[in-house]
């Protein structure tokens, strides 16, 4: 995996976003953050760039298409499946059905409750990137 690929975020609360974006600047993270508030124009992306992206955030509840719809069909396209960009979901309704489908329906990497404070939200998000920065990878 390349360490500096992008970090995807599909979420469609620009608030979200922008706290996003400030904790990764806040973080020294170099890696562009590339937004997307729709899981067709994410997926449009992932199947036309040449980018290897370094992580993907989604949300669960998105309009016109949720994020597990979004999460099914990569893993159900072989060019997006070769490509093995971790998954993580990151949202703030969690409850234990939808969880239990994204790790036995799909291949997820993560499932973490968006937390109400920055702080809180900073730990997790930092925690995420620092394990994937460690891991080795099919594309390390």
């Amino acid at each position: 995996m390349s360490k500096t690929g992008p970090i995807i975020l599909v979420d469609d609360d620009p608030e979200d976003k922008e706290i996003f974006e400030l904790i990764i600047s806040d973080l020294g993270i170099g890696n562009r953050l590339i937004y997307f508030d729709r899981c067709d124009d994410a997926l449009h992306y992932l199947l036309t760039t040449r980018e290897q992206p370094f992580i993907i955030f989604c949300d669960v509840n998105l309009p016109a298409k949720t994020g597990i719809e979004f999460k099914k069909e990569i893993d159900s396209t072989p060019k997006l499946r070769r490509k093995s960009i971790p998954f993580v979901f990151y949202s703030t309704s969690v409850d234990s059905g939808t969880v239990t489908r994204a790790y036995t329906e799909m291949t997820v990497q993560g499932f973490f409750q968006k937390a109400s404070r920055v702080a809180d939200m900073r730990k997790t998000i930092q925690l995420v990137l620092e394990y994937w920065f460690e891991c080795r990878h099919p594309n390390s």
